[in-house]
């Protein structure tokens, strides 16, 4: 975990129960490292929105504190803000205005921009998310990735610190995904940390370098997306056409948790004294088993997900 001076996010005990008695959040410590790409993992309805609502000022915590920028929120929301990019739940656009205009009057909205240089700011932001060819068309005319980039420049019209995207590529199709993916990356190089809420497991593992798993309310875990793929143990599989030989053998030298899918026998080694490799696969050979392949499967964030919830997880959306 990052200390305090590092952390661009910092909560401690933050909480929020709704009127009708509903724990959304339940004593929240995140910590969220400078120049990270941060994933905010968990299922739909886990936290994730009211956390992030939270952050930034949207609504009223009912217990603990969130820092931003090493600012208490909502109490310094004025200056914090500012620095801080947001897109929460799909951009709001004008469909009749061009998406040149739509950032024009996000531009125009915002107190602090300079009207003398607003169309050379809109330029530069259509062209940092690779819309400058679409422009001039009306929003109407955009496809759900063009509108999530037309958010995404709206965010970054003035130089931001931090980026907060709710579900970024929620809806989209297979090419809108990767250009929202592509786009995180490009804006992670650029120094900005960015806070990435999302369910999809496969996105945080492609795009993430920090990450926290929320279950019904509670963090249960957060560190490297690195680290926590090392948390989960991977499994042993061993292809042959000789299954109901293979299994007494992996038993017999403590492989646990035996499974066969067609020609694939997969186990799990104990934690506490695993048996060495090259033992089992002699053991195997020595029983006339003929192994094709053999070898450790890597354990996914899938894994350490159902792992630490004992929950299933939509990997894919």
């Amino acid at each position: 975990m990052a200390e305090a001076a590092e952390a661009v996010v910092e909560t401690h005990g933050l909480s929020k129960r709704y009127r009708g008695g509903q724990l959304a959040v339940d004593s929240l410590d995140l910590s969220v490292p400078s120049g990270s790409v941060f994933g905010f993992l968990g299922p739909n309805g886990s936290g994730k929105t009211t956390t992030i609502r939270m952050l930034l000022g949207l609504i009223e915590p009912t217990g603990g504190t969130a820092h931003l920028l090493g600012e208490p929120m909502p109490r310094a929301a004025n200056r914090v803000l500012p620095q801080v990019g947001a897109l929460i739940e799909g951009p709001a656009l004008y469909d009749f205005l061009s998406g040149r205009d739509n950032l024009i009057r996000y531009d125009a909205a915002d107190p602090t921009a300079d009207p003398r240089t607003r169309r050379t700011r809109v330029a530069e932001a259509l062209d940092r998310v690779g819309l400058s060819a679409a422009g001039a068309k009306k929003a109407k005319a955009y496809s759900l990735g063009m509108k999530q980039r037309l958010g995404l420049a709206a965010a970054l019209l003035q130089p931001r610190r931090l980026l907060v995207l709710d579900e970024p590529t929620n809806g989209l199709d297979p090419q809108g995904m990767r250009e929202i993916r592509s786009l995180v990356r490009e804006l992670a190089d650029d120094g900005i940390t960015v806070f990435l809420s999302s369910h999809l497991l496969d996105e945080i593992e492609q795009v993430c370098s920090h990450t926290a798993v929320m279950s019904r309310g509670k963090l249960i875990t957060q560190g490297t997306v690195a680290e926590m793929s090392a948390g989960a143990r991977g499994r042993l599989v061993v292809t042959t056409p000789d299954t109901a030989e293979a299994v007494p053998v992996l038993k017999e030298h403590g492989v646990m948790d035996v499974s066969v899918t067609a020609d694939r026998v997969t186990g799990e080694l104990p934690a506490a004294e695993p048996p060495d490799l090259a033992d089992v696969n002699a053991a195997l050979v020595r029983a006339d088993v003929r192994v094709r392949a053999f070898g450790l499967e890597r354990a996914s964030l899938e894994d350490v997900f159902v792992a630490l919830t004992g929950e299933g997880f939509d990997v894919a959306g």
